[in-house]
């Protein structure tokens, strides 16, 4: 093994997050960095995405990659915010510009076409990333948004929310550009790696009887996931799948998330009154605001 995978909890999203380093060269790259976003305060902060600093700074890593798995809507990206305090690049999907176009009209924000201005590094399938020695396989994995994507890194996986932890499941597919069908072909993919692969999973919701946990094996994974494991076909998955997401809530950081998440996540300009907004689209009835 040529690389150390330190994890991160962060309880409130229930987000993993993750520095990957080279233990030769010690390039490191942060994996779906959690920024916290108090909605009830209008408060934003840093602490997690610190500690991470703080522990690349004690182990005198170079910080070379902030990367995101996709565009989250359960928590505010700390990219841009890591790449201010170190310089490193950003990475994501070249599939976000797709996504930032299907909500642009929802937040009356423009869609940028110059995706090189809000991130620096747009990834698709089979491309690579150089971290120190060790190569970093990008593999497009959609089906829970188009955009989603793993990073494969020697034996370890970042599935960001394709799969969760074998007794929770896979992610939802309901969102715009959602596709139960793709995120089975995603998930079978994964799945045809070597059992030994490690899993390091985005999001851990766990069950009242254990803790939190962040990562599995693929052995473990088609053995007993909830959702998708080697005694379900594609159609029993699109079953349940599809089933299981009309009983969901919407996340509580959904807008939070995608205005910021989908913008290189940087938070919305100060207005004329020099204060940062974040804008929740309202739906309501034609007479609400009859006289």
């Amino acid at each position: 093994m040529t690389i150390h995978v330190k994890s991160f909890y962060d309880k409130p999203t229930g987000t993993g997050t993750y520095v990957v380093h080279d233990l030769q060269t010690k390039e490191a790259a942060v994996i779906d960095s959690v920024l916290h976003f108090d909605a009830a305060a209008g408060t934003i902060g840093t602490h997690l995405a610190d500690e991470q600093l703080a522990y690349i700074k004690s182990k005198n890593l170079q910080l070379k990659y902030i990367c995101d798995t996709h565009a989250h809507a359960d928590h505010l990206s700390a990219a841009a915010y890591l790449k201010t305090k170190s310089g490193a690049k950003t990475v994501i999907s070249k599939g976000i510009g797709e996504v930032q176009a299907r909500f642009s009209q929802r937040f009356n924000k423009p869609v940028v076409a110059d995706l090189s201005t809000l991130y620096d590094i747009l990834v698709g399938e089979g491309d690579t990333l150089m971290l120190g020695d060790v190569t970093v396989n990008v593999i497009a994995t959609p089906g829970h948004t188009s955009d989603s994507t793993s990073y494969l890194i020697e034996d370890n996986i970042f599935v960001g929310d394709t799969l969760f932890m074998p007794d929770v499941g896979t992610a939802r597919c309901d969102f715009p550009g959602g596709d139960a069908a793709q995120l089975y072909n995603s998930i079978s993919r994964i799945h045809c790696l070597s059992d030994n692969t490690t899993i390091w999973v985005c999001h851990d919701y766990p069950p009242s009887h254990r803790q939190a946990s962040l990562h599995t094996t693929v052995a473990e994974s088609r053995r007993s996931n909830l959702h998708v494991n080697d005694n379900m076909s594609e159609s029993d998955f699109i079953k349940v799948r599809t089933k299981r997401d009309k009983s969901l809530a919407v996340p509580k950081l959904l807008y939070p998330s995608l205005q910021v998440n989908l913008w290189g996540a940087q938070l919305p300009a100060p207005e004329e009154n020099g204060t940062r907004y974040i804008k929740i689209p309202l739906t309501t009835q034609e007479n609400v605001n009859a006289n």
